[in-house]
């Protein structure tokens, strides 16, 4: 197996949380009666499960001045998470799982055509092709298909 293909499952493993994650926390918002707190619990969760690996792996620390030197984009990925975190705990429950993560799938699709095309945050350029566009296009299709049929 190449190395993209194991690359490929692994990022479905990863899609496969999200859908998890947000089932989770969708139902822990019902069950409390409130998506701020189930949200802010998952958070807590998240940075107990980044404590333990950090104990468990003992990194090395990166330097001040790297962190001085570091884009601003590359501190926004927390409170994004956060709006992630929220809208799968207040979302889930009015759209459904699959409707939920069809439509964030979309989402992140659009948004990372965009990035890659304009070359974004850091990120090498990947020209949007007429392949690119169609693929994005089917998948807005299939939220739509999922959503009225």
């Amino acid at each position: 197996m190449s190395h993209a293909a194991v690359f490929v499952l692994l990022a479905a493993g990863a899609g496969a949380c999200i859908a998890l994650q947000a089932s989770a926390n969708g139902n822990f918002s019902r069950n409390i009666d409130s998506p701020l707190f189930a949200a802010f619990f998952s958070i807590c969760g998240t940075i107990l499960t980044a404590a333990a690996a950090m104990l468990l792996l003992r990194p090395t620390a990166p330097s001040a001045e790297a962190l001085r030197q570091a884009p601003w984009w590359n501190w926004i990925g927390g409170p994004l998470g956060a709006l992630i975190v929220l809208a799968g705990a207040t979302l889930v429950s009015e759209l459904g799982a699959a409707l939920f993560i069809a439509s964030v799938v979309a989402g992140q699709l659009l948004c990372s055509l965009l990035l890659d095309h304009f070359a974004l945050l850091g990120l090498p350029e990947q020209v949007l092709t007429p392949g690119r566009v169609l693929g994005a296009l089917l998948v807005v299709a299939g939220v739509v298909c999922m959503k009225y049929l």
